[in-house]
């Protein structure tokens, strides 16, 4: 691999890395991924979201912190996600979508747990989901509690 190839991959994991406010916490500000993050994760084709899954706190609310292990565990469990980018076609078909969409980009949402595919990028781990996999849109997702 080339070194302007390494230096963009390590670009890519420490911006991706300071998008969680708190790291021992792991709090995700979408707001903090820059535009060169983001235009180097996949574009979703046709009606598919790319969604990065919650990762949740680093410790819970008595104060003990988590180990790495178990939050990671948390984050491919979790159901709650941030749309990142939506295909060309997405809501696009009026029939299956007679109003407005059901989410957009910069929102968070709720999906089944099994949903989309998941693939591993530098910094975590994303998902591709059909438009038609949303199921709810939520202000934050502290306010779901995870199992």
């Amino acid at each position: 691999m080339s070194d302007k190839s390494e230096a963009a991959k390590a670009d890519n994991l420490v911006s991706i890395k300071k998008a969680y406010v708190k790291p021992e916490e792991k709090i995700l500000d979408p707001e903090k991924l820059d535009g060169n993050t983001l235009s180097r994760l996949p574009s979703p084709t046709g009606w598919r979201l790319l969604i990065l899954p919650y990762r949740g706190r680093g410790k819970t609310e008595g104060g003990i912190l988590l180990p790495d292990a178990v939050v990671d565990r948390e984050s491919v469990a979790t159901v709650c996600g941030y749309v990142l980018k939506a295909g060309p076609l997405a809501y696009k078909d009026k029939e299956k979508f007679p109003g407005e969409p059901w989410c957009k980009e910069k929102d968070w949402i709720i999906f089944g747990r099994y949903a989309g595919a998941r693939f591993k990028i530098d910094g975590g781990e994303v998902r591709i989901l059909n438009d038609d996999e949303v199921i709810a849109v939520i202000q934050e997702p502290e306010d779901i509690l995870h199992f």
